[in-house]
């Protein structure tokens, strides 16, 4: 009996090591596997962000030696720099009127885009490009001449007998960061795919019960299509919310921050501190107030998530 339970002990034994090098072998293989991840996310994340954290505090004019400084770039920014918040302002206001526009037109185009209708992927992918080629320089130049003194909208108002002469849309203070949210709003490619996978989602006999209880289209959307899109919608907004907050090449290519500052968002206002007045530390600092803006921005939508987010499982 004693000879059993030794074997027995040894079987056990044996098999609680195999699991065990099974076990390491599975991780080794794992760690493997995400390596070239890991490696360009310390290198190229985790890296440049503490260098950052530590030149945020320096005086760093990238020709020269970083000089300790300590919070001073800081107190500067928000004590002696009436530009840190002009530029806070007008991106505040961007992401104001471009976030809400994008998605509504996204959502629109995605409702419109899920019933079954010839030639739909064809323009399903025509209303994608905008946002495959939105954020490059041609596209900004392309903008500028459409809303130029001389543009093609100028053009048309003239013959249409709305204007009798041009009107600067991105020269006038009251009309320039409009061009911009304009331009924010015609990309809506991104946001209208995720929309359209959503209502693929939402089960059929819903709108079929729906139906057959006399809902008409704007209650079947309210308190079906919206409510069972909602998951998607927060997705959306978090991710359009953190996109426009860093939008720079539209800012720079048409407008150049001007006239009066009245289209200096904040990314190109980190970019002019940083590269055309050769203040890398200011420049860093005013980047970690951005993180810390957009962090809480993000956390405070995602509390106030349970009142307006439905989710079929939930815990109780």
């Amino acid at each position: 009996m004693a000879d059993q339970f030794a074997s027995d002990d040894m079987i056990i034994s044996n098999d609680l090591s195999f699991r065990r090098k099974k076990s390491g072998y599975n991780n080794f293989a794992g760690y493997l596997f995400i390596m070239p991840w890991l490696l360009g996310f310390i290198f190229y994340t985790v890296l440049p962000m503490g260098m950052s954290l530590y030149y945020a505090c320096t005086d760093y004019n990238i020709l020269s030696a970083p000089v300790w400084v300590g919070l001073n770039n800081f107190k500067a920014i928000f004590t002696n720099d009436p530009r840190f918040w002009q530029s806070l302002k007008v991106t505040f206001t961007y992401v104001l009127y471009a976030v809400p526009l994008r998605l509504l037109c996204a959502l629109f185009l995605a409702m419109l885009f899920s019933q079954k209708r010839k030639l739909v992927g064809l323009y399903r992918t025509i209303y994608y490009i905008p946002s495959l080629i939105g954020g490059s320089v041609a596209v900004a130049v392309m903008w500028r001449q459409l809303f130029g003194v001389y543009g093609a909208l100028n053009s048309a108002l003239i013959a249409g007998g709305l204007r009798d002469s041009g009107f600067g849309w991105i020269t006038h203070p009251k009309t320039a960061l409009l061009s911009l949210i304009v331009l924010a709003a015609w990309q809506f490619g991104s946001p209208m795919l995720i929309f359209l996978a959503g209502i693929k989602q939402i089960p059929a006999a819903l709108y079929e019960v729906a139906a057959i209880d006399g809902a008409n289209r704007w209650q079947t959307f309210f308190k079906i299509t919206l409510p069972m899109l909602s998951p998607v919608l927060f997705f959306n907004l978090i991710m359009q919310i953190i996109n426009n907050f860093m939008m720079f090449t539209q800012a720079f290519v048409i407008t150049g921050g001007q006239p009066f500052d009245r289209t200096l968002l904040y990314i190109l206002y980190l970019y002019l501190r940083g590269f055309s007045y050769n203040q890398m530390g200011y420049a860093c600092a005013l980047a970690w107030i951005l993180l810390f803006v957009v962090g809480v921005i993000t956390v405070m939508i995602f509390k106030s998530s349970p009142y307006w987010v439905y989710y079929e499982a939930k815990e109780d």
